[in-house]
């Protein structure tokens, strides 16, 4: 019990580091995101090169991708600088709490900042493109957004711990470009199957289940996504892969 005390009070300091931060947090949020809507959603419409339903297609994808990101970033990055620069991380592993607890922490940390990330984006994006969801979907998008952003920090726990700190900048380079623009945030995995070598790229990107996932609970009936249940069951695996992994290059680390 002592440790899942620790665990919380670890857990809470983080975040109201978060709320001190606030500023910071919002910009890297929103900014990336909301351009992304402006020229594919908005700009692009107006000028005739996409249709007004691309709105729907577009909206849950880019909501999913941010979520999904900020997990990945903000569990890889801090790691990088605990472990190589800021030394914090000697702090977290003298307390009484175990090393693979202190890994599942930051996992759970990056993760609760995923979903603010996609939660806020919401009603902006909404408003933005002129879409609108039920509000019975708000429930759904957000065990959809907790699942991605679980995905994306255990992704972010293995990069940051296996990724020397001098390639961190490279490692962003190398796999996040690819992440984002394989991932169907811009467009339903169905969609593409007349490429079909595109397809299977897209379809080994984890991120491709969070965009498919919040498409099967919003969008409209018109636009054929990935059943739910197998976007939730390809997360569960990734997640648990991911995590075994970054727990163990976080205790290597921890026992250097």
């Amino acid at each position: 019990m002592e440790q899942f005390a620790t665990f919380r009070a670890v857990l809470w300091r983080d975040l109201f580091v978060t709320s001190r931060e606030l500023v910071g947090f919002l910009a890297q949020v929103f900014f990336q995101p909301l351009f992304m809507l402006l020229i594919f959603g908005k700009v692009l419409a107006d000028l005739g090169y996409a249709s007004n339903d691309f709105a729907n297609v577009l909206l849950p994808g880019v909501i999913a991708l941010n979520a999904f990101l900020i997990g990945l970033e903000n569990t890889a990055l801090p790691m990088v600088m605990d472990f190589s620069y800021t030394r914090e991380i000697e702090d977290r592993l003298l307390s009484p709490m175990s090393i693979p607890l202190v890994a599942l922490e930051k996992i759970v940390f990056g993760a609760i900042r995923g979903v603010i990330a996609g939660l806020v984006l919401i009603p902006v994006g909404m408003l933005m493109l002129g879409v609108s969801w039920p509000w019975s979907a708000l429930l759904p998008v957000t065990g959809i957004l907790l699942a991605g952003s679980l995905v994306g920090a255990a992704m972010g726990l293995t990069f940051g711990t296996l990724v020397p700190p001098q390639l961190i900048q490279i490692m962003f380079t190398v796999i996040m470009t690819p992440l984002m623009f394989t991932g169907a945030s811009q467009f339903p995995l169905l969609a593409i199957g007349g490429l079909p070598w595109f397809q299977v790229i897209c379809a080994l990107n984890p991120l491709t289940y969070v965009s498919e996932g919040m498409r099967a609970v919003v969008a409209p009936n018109g636009v054929e996504s990935v059943p739910l249940w197998i976007c939730l069951s390809v997360l569960a695996g990734v997640f648990v892969f991911f995590t075994t992994v970054g727990v163990r290059g976080f205790m290597r680390r921890a026992m250097d």
